[in-house]
């Protein structure tokens, strides 16, 4: 449990301090995300419950949609604007 909430909080520090880069914005969110996979496994070995098992799968699939829909944003970003940084050009 520890682990999952050492890797929660720094998923979160991670968003709040690299705010300009959308590319680590995207890493520390899928960190957020496996956070909370992990939570939800060790509360479903605690509890032994079978249903907390598909859940964390469910959790596993809709990461992998929002990395492939956010690298798709990125991608646009990028043919737009010609940067991937947050910051306005100066």
């Amino acid at each position: 449990m520890k682990l999952g909430l050492l890797l929660f909080l720094i998923g979160i520090e991670g968003f709040i301090l690299n705010n300009k880069n959308l590319i680590l914005m995207l890493i520390c969110l899928e960190i957020m995300l496996l956070a909370t996979t992990v939570l939800v496994l060790t509360f479903s070995i605690t509890f032994d419950d079978l249903f907390a098992h598909i859940y964390a799968l469910y959790i596993i699939i809709l990461a992998g949609a929002e990395s492939a829909i956010g690298l798709a944003i990125l991608v646009a970003f990028y043919r737009l604007r010609g940067e991937i940084s947050l910051s306005s050009p100066s």
